[in-house]
């Protein structure tokens, strides 16, 4: 009967040179998963002996990480703003460097519900991520937005063209108590209606056509649609362009995620569908250009 460590050892080895840059930080995840321990459990009691089933289990899921699977896919859970997602095929894994939109829609919700007092009885800030996939966003910013008592004082709409990819993000948006505060709609972008948003949110396909062969292995499993955005990456962030025209409401705000190729693209864009608009560039903690934040005049 083999222990932890040796079953560490094992899939670490086996997964050394293949898709993974982290083999061990994906043995250990993998480990866990299969015995319901956490990596500090895994790691921390490595003389004890694990079950035959269970290192059996263990080996086939190194195996299907081996040929490129993402863990996070394996689990069926991703770590995303300090939140755990249940994330599968349907949706695409949230990224690290996403958890800068949830910070900057945070930071312009609060901004806007603290900056000037509010009269009583006026209707609730609205908020709409647009291709919300998981809804990876708008849990993350409702559960900021409830930490700091404020979600009451907002009003969240999640859309998604996707009715499959709605489903996981129904999971998420109950599993953490929020179905009473997010709303989620199946909508090409934006639902048809005259509802105008104060602030916007958008992750959309932003990956140059030419360079969907050239992404990493792991990104072949995930939905092609969330991916390409065209021949320049920006073909479905123009359509969502020509939706904020009828939705973001004046003075309101749209922060949507661009690749870090984009930085010098997306201003002309704005100024060629939406004259008189502002345009910025946030950039990540890496220094890319990362988020867009277009702004309506009032």
């Amino acid at each position: 009967m083999a222990s932890l460590a040796e079953l560490l050892a094992e899939g670490t080895a086996t997964l050394r040179g293949t898709v993974t840059e982290t083999p061990r930080l994906d043995a250990e995840l993998l480990l866990g998963h299969v015995l319901d321990l956490d990596r500090t459990q895994v790691v921390a009691h490595g003389e004890a002996p694990v079950g035959d089933a269970a290192a059996a289990a263990f080996r086939v899921l190194v195996a299907r990480r081996a040929a490129g699977e993402p863990v996070a896919y394996i689990r069926g859970v991703k770590e995303f703003h300090g939140v755990a997602l249940s994330v599968d095929p349907r949706v695409l894994i949230p990224r690290p460097e996403t958890e800068h939109l949830v910070d900057l829609a945070v930071g312009e919700i609060v901004g806007r519900l603290t900056t000037a007092p509010r009269p009583p009885g006026s209707p609730p800030l609205r908020l709409v991520d647009v291709g919300t996939g998981s809804a990876a966003v708008a849990v993350a910013v409702a559960l900021e937005l409830r930490r700091r008592r404020m979600l009451d004082e907002v009003s969240i709409l999640a859309t998604d063209v996707s009715a499959e990819a709605l489903e996981v993000a129904a999971e998420n948006v109950v599993s953490h108590v929020l179905a009473d505060s997010v709303r989620l709609v199946v909508a090409d972008l934006l639902p048809p209606d005259d509802i105008a948003y104060d602030v916007v949110t958008a992750n959309l396909p932003y990956v140059r056509s030419d360079a969907m062969a050239a992404l990493p292995r792991p990104t072949s499993y995930e939905p092609a649609g969330a991916l390409d955005g065209g021949p320049d990456g920006l073909d479905v962030i123009r359509a969502l362009f020509d939706r904020l025209r009828r939705h973001l409401a004046l003075d309101g705000v749209a922060l949507i995620e661009i690749g870090a190729d984009q930085g010098d693209d997306i201003g002309p864009a704005v100024e060629a569908a939406l004259p008189g608009w502002r345009c910025s560039v946030e950039r990540d903690l890496a220094g890319l250009p990362r988020v867009a934040r277009i702004q309506r005049p009032a």
